[in-house]
């Protein structure tokens, strides 16, 4: 990103919404009829999206990998919990085993009973 323009609020909306384009593998755009902002913003949502996801031409997997979906893998592993990892695919899975493994890492039985105690009082199961 050209950080002469990043206080621009044109610049920085074109740029977030080139990027959130980018981040999703559905959309294809013509980056000559785009500005340079969006077009920035949309390689930098592209290239995050193949980062977590693997490249495109290899296929669009079912399951969308996200910063968000990774954390709450970190937070399974931080409290010990199983993790459903169906219809995620081999590049996915190695991005969240990291992530998952992370978790593991930083685990402590005695804050994951703590946690599960208050979640359940307020009605949430954990499973």
């Amino acid at each position: 990103m050209n950080t002469k323009n990043i206080f621009d609020p044109t610049y920085r909306k074109d740029y977030l919404e080139g990027y959130s384009n980018g981040s999703n593998p559905y959309i294809k755009v013509n980056s000559k009829e785009k500005s340079d902002a969006f077009n920035s913003g949309f390689n930098s949502g592209r290239i995050e999206y193949e980062r977590l996801n693997g490249r495109i031409l290899e296929g669009i997997p079912p399951r969308i990998v996200t910063i968000k979906v990774l954390e709450d893998f970190l937070l399974a592993g931080m409290l010990g919990l199983g993790i459903d990892n169906e219809d995620y695919n081999f590049f996915q899975l190695n991005v969240i085993a990291k992530w998952y493994e992370s978790g593991i890492e930083k685990y402590n039985p005695n804050q994951s009973v703590y946690l599960t105690e208050i979640l359940e009082e307020n009605g949430i199961e954990i499973h």
